[in-house]
């Protein structure tokens, strides 16, 4: 099963858990590029959203046989014990895992809308469940994945759903509601198709870094924004810091339960450190069209 994060105190010990980032980002481009093909009868002059490289629905996921058997035991663990609310949330993530690794889109909808019921029944009973409302959003964006139309939509109520969980718990899962929202709303267009916001994006994912600052994952997201903003300055300050941290960090999370992350984490910090060699003027530019 799954682990908490380091907000959550239901277990005691230390947590680990597997990391969602680049998950995240699929949701997110895929939400945004179904919005902008729904919005075009209505928008013709909008620019096409920032690409982002979607891992192809071919049952293929390096982690996907350990994905599968931590969603068959939740899914148990939830069918035997409804009224129990780690049970429902836990479930729930399995749900975001497992239906990121599925072949079709008719499996990763079913997938998603297991997790989605999971954690709207237990909203229901404790509308103050953290974990509910992030895992929520979470399945949501599996489910928008799926859809062609309509899924501009769902992002806003992503939206919605990390901003109750950051009200809630704004530390649970490593400052993951803000987190999220950051990534939300870099990689959204912005007004009048979507969400997207620089000047959100970069508070959230700065108040992620400054709920948990020892978490790798907060640093890269705001080295990967500052240049797609073309600012290579805070990028380097940033990277600084990520290499300080760097040694820390692998003595903190270990275990088989990150390497997901470590895998995905040294690959984006060597992506990272090769663009920021290149000349100022061929970063790429900002792609989200709101400036705000």
């Amino acid at each position: 099963m799954l682990a908490t994060s380091n907000s959550w105190r239901i277990r005691a010990g230390k947590p680990a858990r597997f990391h969602r980032k680049l998950k995240v980002l699929a949701i997110i481009q895929c939400c945004c590029v179904a919005g902008w093909l729904g919005a075009l009868t209505d928008f013709n002059a909008l620019a096409q959203p920032r690409k982002i490289q979607v891992r192809p629905l071919d049952g293929s996921h390096e982690f996907a046989a350990q994905y599968e058997k931590a969603y068959q035991a939740a899914k148990a663990r939830f069918e035997a014990q409804t009224n129990n609310p780690e049970a429902a949330w836990q479930f729930g993530q399995a749900c975001f895992d497992w239906a990121d690794c599925v072949s079709s889109n008719a499996q990763r909808e079913e997938i998603a809308l297991q997790g989605i019921h999971a954690c709207r029944t237990l909203i229901a009973r404790d509308p103050y469940s953290a974990p509910g409302h992030y895992y929520l959003a979470m399945d949501l964006g599996q489910l928008a994945t799926t859809k062609e139309l309509g899924a501009l939509k769902i992002v806003r109520e992503m939206e919605a759903e990390f901003k109750t969980a950051v009200t809630i718990d704004p530390k649970f899962d490593f400052g993951g509601p803000d987190r999220n929202l950051g990534l939300l709303y870099h990689q959204a267009p912005g007004w009048p198709m979507s969400i997207g916001s620089k000047a959100k994006a970069r508070a959230h994912l700065q108040k992620a870094l400054k709920l948990a600052p020892d978490y790798p994952e907060n640093l890269l997201n705001l080295i990967e924004a500052d240049l797609d903003w073309s600012d290579k300055n805070g990028a380097l300050r940033e990277m600084k810091l990520l290499d300080e941290l760097w040694p820390k960090a692998r003595t903190e999370f270990t275990g088989d339960k990150w390497a997901p992350s470590w895998g995905d984490w040294e690959t984006r910090r060597v992506q990272a450190k090769k663009k920021m060699n290149q000349p100022s003027h061929a970063l790429e530019p900002p792609h989200n069209a709101s400036g705000d």
